[in-house]
């Protein structure tokens, strides 16, 4: 009897024991469970795609191989000819240009392109008024359009540039726009919908806008204006509007990184 009674306290043991080392044995299980999933979210959250740099790039492309072909199979008027032409529709092809920059600026389009054109159809004086009233017209409905959307579609909008942009733009204001507007190969789209998205106020929105977009407005409206126009003047006017951007991008970087400090 007294073997027996051992033997059963034995079993209870050893059950008892296997229990719980089955209890004990469930929550690891779990906890690698919620790890994987952890994991193969984050694998997921690393590898998201960016849609939105992809249709910009085709666009790209699509746009370089449609100037290809009408390069080699369209015979293009000459400067004189489209200066003429442009001179004949009167106030009519300024309305068309300021609206036509006015929906590029809205899109990841770059806009460097419209302002090269002005240059090249409208000469320097009118071509960088007209590139500056139609990009502020685009940048300002930008801004807007932000602002109705809210920053998480924004976020998804802007891909890979929203890091950058939330960094420089969140809680910002007048230096932080006019910095990003001056980086050299930084587009304006990104500035445009982040500022209505982080809230920059509309104010310093526009201040900076115009304190930016003018000088490089400015150089690449010069830039058209001296492919139509090859000569020493409009060669200089090249160079005094690159020189007024780069100390004005210095100046930008400068009281933006002090204000951080602060």
């Amino acid at each position: 009897m007294a073997a027996s009674s051992t033997d059963n306290a034995s079993h209870e043991q050893e059950d008892h024991g296997t229990h719980m080392s089955s209890e004990t044995d469930r929550p690891v299980k779990s906890g690698g469970s919620h790890t994987a999933q952890g994991g193969s979210h984050a694998i997921l959250h690393d590898h998201h795609f960016d849609w939105v740099a992809l249709l910009r790039n085709t666009v790209l492309v699509l746009v370089l191989l449609l100037m290809l072909w009408l390069a080699f199979n369209v015979r293009l008027p000459s400067i004189d000819t489209l200066h003429g032409q442009i001179a004949s529709w009167g106030w009519a092809a300024w309305l068309v240009f300021i609206g036509t920059y006015a929906v590029v600026a809205i899109t990841p389009i770059p806009v460097t392109v419209m302002a090269i054109t002005a240059g090249l159809l409208f000469g320097f004086v009118e071509g960088t008024l007209l590139s500056v009233i139609g990009v502020l017209i685009g940048c300002w409905s930008a801004y807007w359009i932000a602002r109705g959307l809210g920053r998480e579609t924004i976020a998804k909008l802007l891909g890979s540039r929203y890091r950058t942009v939330e960094q420089h733009l969140d809680q910002a204001g007048f230096q932080a726009v006019m910095t990003l507007r001056l980086l050299p190969g930084f587009p304006y789209w990104p500035v445009n919908y982040g500022s209505g998205a982080f809230g920059v106020r509309q104010r310093d929105f526009l201040l900076a806008s115009v304190f930016s977009v003018i000088p490089g407005q400015i150089s690449l409206v010069a830039i058209g204006n001296f492919i139509s126009d090859p000569n020493v003047l409009n060669g200089i006017i090249v160079g005094l509007g690159w020189a007024a951007v780069i100390v004005l991008t210095i100046w930008a970087y400068r009281r933006w990184k002090a204000a951080q400090d602060d």
